[in-house]
């Protein structure tokens, strides 16, 4: 802990936000806090040119909190941010820093939920407010004071923010702050309409500029699968019935998370154990022994508890929790494939966490390949494979040393060989299912990925139709086709429609289908369940600053 402390301490910060830090376990500042945080504590404007995952949340969360005024019950500070998931995500961080500073709170503003109780809590005096562009232009319509106290602005990633068409709510919302305001702002690229937002609204900004190195780990193979959140724990069951591991370290986030799985694992005959930041130093080093030796097989960590974590005989690394970012994914899988071995390492991806995997990806300079779980018939043949593999050494001598007991025990139980083989099979294996309708029957299948909709293309893949006179396409079950009448000759690009919807509408992005945008209308899919609940949601939204107005289009 001396070294997390040391490392952070340096930079000026508040001393409970560098308790929150330590008890977080952060070790040392990454290249963009080492250079951010002490600008951002000085109270200069910041342009700050960092890639998704190089820790930059920290950056300027940490500052921004030493400079809060807790006793000030009023909005201090506001983060905009370009979608619903990172607004909640950025949320999350500044909670977590803010953990020992009593009497700060933080709102997150997004649309997809009631406008009360956010202006509400914004009005009660929650010090920092991390908002989308689209919701808070409507609070601002409510209130025009709203944002009259804040003293910090954050733009992160400011060129998504663009790219989704929040340019004139931006200006909204920097008209109804101080001038006085510091305002920083984070994006990965510098286009010429940030280089105008910062000449326009910055004043003498100090510029930093974070390079990504490519990270690799070429001795490594890599692959993810796509698996629900609630279905984690069924999936590492498959995976290690199939995977040949000698030694095996699974990732988790949390503490309580390493005690679960590792009970869940002793439950079904691994030799497991929990390591984590509550565990004594000697019950630790009882543990690594163990896993050196072979009296444990699997380690579940977090990644605190697995700093210096060195055993050759470690064959995998499991990403059950995704990392927080590209650098402790590395440091992660580094636990295999060392000393000139190979390693396998792989990563649990829930839906939402597809952006996280892309970063990986970029920073790594590797594709990480999708693979399927298991199904039950691989299931049954991994079973059947090591039972053989446990079993043929011991057949070549067997019936010279043990052929006259096999004779007796068929006479005195009446019973043919095959019978007391087969009784004895299952009490070698404790019972384990091994045909084919017992496995699926114990595991049932977890659902893995499958072929992505055309929904799930980044936003602003889709073309541009300008053809008026092109049909719709067939639509897919449970959908329902909506219009507009904002089009490409109004500038609007499908990425635009695709924002306003997400961050307005609250709903996730595979819920929406085809958008096709023509010359003079749009055409967007949405969920018919609940269509017309989310059509008044979306009333009053404005794209690129004018109006939406979807409404069902009839084809008939």
């Amino acid at each position: 802990m001396t070294q997390v402390s040391g490392g952070f301490a340096a930079l000026g910060l508040n001393p409970n936000i560098l308790a929150a830090v330590i008890a977080t376990g952060y070790e040392e500042p990454s290249a963009i806090q080492l250079q951010a945080i002490p600008v951002i504590l000085a109270g200069h404007d910041m342009i700050g040119q960092a890639q998704t995952g190089t820790g930059k949340t920290a950056a300027f969360a940490l500052p921004i909190l030493s400079r809060i005024d807790p006793a000030k019950r009023e909005p201090q500070a506001l983060i905009l941010a370009p979608t619903r998931e990172l607004a909640l995500q950025v949320a999350t961080a500044f909670e977590t820093y803010a953990k020992q500073m009593p009497g700060v709170n933080v709102v997150a503003v997004y649309g997809g939920a009631p406008m009360g109780p956010q202006l509400k809590a914004i009005r009660n005096g929650a010090q920092i407010v991390v908002a989308t562009p689209g919701r808070l232009v409507d609070h601002l319509r409510r209130d025009e004071k709203v944002l009259s106290t804040i003293q910090h602005l954050v733009l992160d990633e400011a060129d998504e923010m663009l790219k989704l068409g929040f340019m004139d709510d931006l200006e909204v919302i920097f008209k109804a702050m101080p001038a006085t305001r510091q305002t920083v702002l984070f994006s990965a690229t510098l286009p010429h309409s940030i280089r105008a937002i910062a000449e326009k609204h910055l004043r003498e900004p100090k510029h930093i500029k974070i390079e990504t190195k490519t990270q690799t780990v070429t001795a490594i193979e890599q692959a993810h699968l796509l698996v629900h959140a609630d279905q984690k724990h069924a999936a590492v069951l498959r995976l290690l019935e199939v995977e040949d591991f000698d030694a095996l370290i699974a990732f988790v986030r949390t503490k309580q998370a390493t005690l679960d799985l590792a009970a869940a694992l002793e439950a079904k005959g691994y030799k497991a154990a929990a390591l984590n930041g509550d565990i004594a130093q000697n019950q630790r080093e009882r543990v690594i022994d163990s896993l050196k030796d072979g009296r444990l097989d699997i380690v579940v960590a977090t990644d605190v508890a697995a700093r210096g974590l060195d055993v050759p005989r470690i064959t995998h690394v499991m990403n059950v929790d995704m990392p927080y970012d590209p650098e402790s994914y590395v440091h992660r899988i580094g636990r295999t494939g060392r000393a000139g071995r190979t390693g396998r390492a792989l990563l649990l991806v829930t839906p939402r966490e597809r952006r996280m995997l892309q970063v990986i990806e970029r920073v790594t300079g590797q594709k990480v390949a999708e693979v399927r779980l298991p199904n039950g018939q691989q299931v049954l043949d991994a079973r059947i494979k090591k039972l053989t593999n446990a079993l043929a050494p011991l057949v070549a001598d067997a019936e010279a040393s043990h052929g006259d007991l096999l004779d007796r025990l068929t006479a005195d139980i009446g019973c043919s060989p095959r019978a007391l083989a087969a009784a004895l099979l299952r009490k070698a294996t404790n019972g384990q299912a091994l045909t084919l309708a017992d496995v699926e029957r114990e595991q049932p299948l977890v659902p893995t990925s499958a072929p992505r909709e055309r929904s799930e293309r980044p936003a602003g893949s889709e073309r541009s139709e300008p053809r008026e006179r092109r049909a719709p396409m067939p639509l897919a079950e449970g959908r329902a086709r909506c219009r507009t009448a904002l089009g490409a000759r109004d500038g609007i690009a499908a990425k635009n429609l695709l924002g306003a919807i997400l961050n307005e509408g609250g709903l996730a992005r595979e819920a929406i289908g085809r958008i096709q945008v023509r010359d003079s209308f749009s055409l967007v899919e949405l969920p018919e369940e609940g269509l017309e609940r989310l059509l008044t949601k979306l009333k009053d939204t404005r794209v690129a600053g004018k109006q939406l107005k979807l409404r069902r289009y009839r084809e008939d």
